[in-house]
C-alpha cells in the first residue's frame, strides 16, 4: 500500500515562495505518476503539476505556469512543489497524488492515492 506524506504548508504574502514536499513509501515500481492536486473553497479539486517518476515529464496547470515547479527525487522518494510569485488565488489545500502508470492525467478519480493535505494560504 502505497502512502504519502505532505509537508510545507502555510502562511505566507503575496509574491513570496514555499516549497511542499511529498514523502512516498510503499511503491517500488518505476512506471508511476505522482502530482500535485489542489482545492480552495467552494471550488473543485485542480491539477496543479505531475510528473513521471521515470522519465521526469512533467505537466502543469495554465494558472501556475512559470511559477511553480515540480521535480523528484529518486533516492528520497520525494516529490516537491516549488511554488513562487503566490498569489491570492493559490490559496487551498493541496494533496499529493500518486497513480500507476505514466500518463500525466489531469482528472483526480484518475489519481489511486491521496495524501491527508496541507494548507497553503496566501495573504494580499
Amino acid at each position: 500500500q502505497v502512502q504519502l506524506v505532505e509537508s510545507g504548508g502555510g502562511l505566507v504574502q503575496t509574491g513570496d515562495s514555499l516549497r511542499l514536499s511529498c514523502a512516498a513509501s510503499g511503491h517500488t515500481e518505476s512506471n508511476y505518476v505522482m502530482g500535485w492536486f489542489r482545492q480552495a473553497p467552494g471550488k473543485e479539486l485542480e491539477l496543479v503539476g505531475a510528473i513521471t517518476w521515470s522519465a521526469g515529464s512533467t505537466r502543469y496547470a495554465d494558472s501556475v505556469k512559470g511559477r511553480f515547479t515540480i521535480s523528484r527525487d529518486k533516492a528520497k522518494n520525494t516529490v516537491d512543489l516549488q511554488m513562487n510569485s503566490l498569489k491570492p488565488e493559490d490559496t487551498a489545500v493541496y494533496y499529493c497524488v500518486a497513480r500507476h502508470g505514466s500518463i500525466l492525467h489531469q482528472l483526480s478519480h484518475r489519481y489511486d492515492y491521496w495524501g491527508q493535505g496541507t494548507q497553503v494560504t496566501v495573504s494580499s
